[in-house]
């Protein structure tokens, strides 16, 4: 049962790509770009405090579901009171890790008491400005929505869902995915398509924070596909593997909010997964290996390159990424 979630992930995303009228697959440059990155060194460490989280076990691991349950806004970052030299991302990633290196973890109960004005304190932001006022309460009903989980579900325990998924990311992605902000899943003409971005990237964070070993260790983490947000999107299509109609790109380079679960969105996210898929099948059939959560990093980390950043890429407000 569990795997079927990351398999209705590639085929839901491989139907809209194949009715797809705004975005359109490059399969060939695709096919190069996954070769390209495959082949060539694996890329180099950053600075994600997921790689190097706070504290002891239980400390790391609250951290790493504390941090992916609010990690979304992209839509909101151009408003983001950001730290000097830093995105949006690694601001409030960096709030958070102080945060816990300085008091330690929240406590389930905690997280279910926090408001909007605790988010902002949290992470150095303004209620006084509309659009970040918006963006803290969703922060806090996500984390009340997670510290309402953990207390319900596992007695408060953080080490709850990945006991439950007993060594398997897909049945920690249908976990998290009971949550309601973590149900990341759109419209798009008569079919529901999942993308579940926060709760696949959650499974490949933990691995990543523990080195493949304890909470981190998951058998098929292999099943994953990318995360699709807006970066790694921007990448493909800045690297040629997406196409955007005109209008569109019109109005992406205009800086204008693609409504979350429009057509246009949609199509944006899931043809990028499958251009991912298209390109891992063809290195294959070549005899190469990768894996899309390992492509997912070295594009997301090709998208901090000026070149890419210089670029506008689209921008929705959306708790999914």
């Amino acid at each position: 049962m569990s795997a079927d979630a990351l398999a209705r992930v590639r085929a839901g995303c491989a139907e809209v790509a194949r009715r797809a009228r705004c975005v359109r697959i490059e399969a060939g440059r695709a096919a190069e770009l996954v070769r390209e990155i495959a082949r060539g060194p694996a890329p180099p460490p950053g600075e994600d405090p997921v790689h190097r989280p706070p504290g002891d076990e239980p400390t790391a691991l609250a951290f790493v579901l504390t941090l992916d349950a609010v990690n979304f806004g992209s839509g909101w970052f151009p408003e983001l009171r950001k730290r000097p030299g830093l995105s949006g991302y690694f601001t409030l990633a960096t709030a958070l890790a102080e945060h816990f290196e300085k008091e330690g973890a929240f406590e389930a109960r905690e997280l279910r008491e926090l408001a909007a004005a605790d988010c902002a304190r949290l992470f150095g932001q303004d209620l006084g400005r509309p659009p970040l006022a918006e963006l803290m309460e969703l922060f806090a009903r996500a984390l009340r929505e997670l510290g309402e989980f953990l207390l319900t579900r596992h007695a408060g325990d953080f080490a709850g869902p990945v006991r439950e998924a007993a060594g398997s990311a897909a049945r920690l992605v249908e976990l998290l995915a009971g949550m309601p902000l973590y149900r990341d899943v759109s419209p798009y003409q008569e079919l529901e398509v999942p993308f579940y971005k926060r709760a696949q990237l959650t499974a490949a964070d933990l691995e990543v924070a523990f080195r493949g070993r304890g909470p981190g260790c998951f058998h098929d983490l292999h099943q994953l596909t990318i995360f699709a947000d807006n970066l790694v999107p921007h990448v493909l299509r800045c690297e040629g593997a997406l196409v955007y109609a005109p209008e569109l790109a019109r109005r992406i380079e205009a800086g204008l909010l693609l409504p979350a679960g429009c057509e246009e969105e949609v199509e944006i996210r899931a043809c990028a997964v499958q251009a991912v898929e298209l390109g891992l099948a063809s290195l294959r059939r070549e005899g190469g290996a990768a894996t899309a959560r390992a492509l997912d990093l070295a594009l997301w980390q090709r998208g901090q390159s000026p070149r890419i950043k210089a670029r506008p890429r689209h921008r929705t407000r959306t708790t999914a990424y």
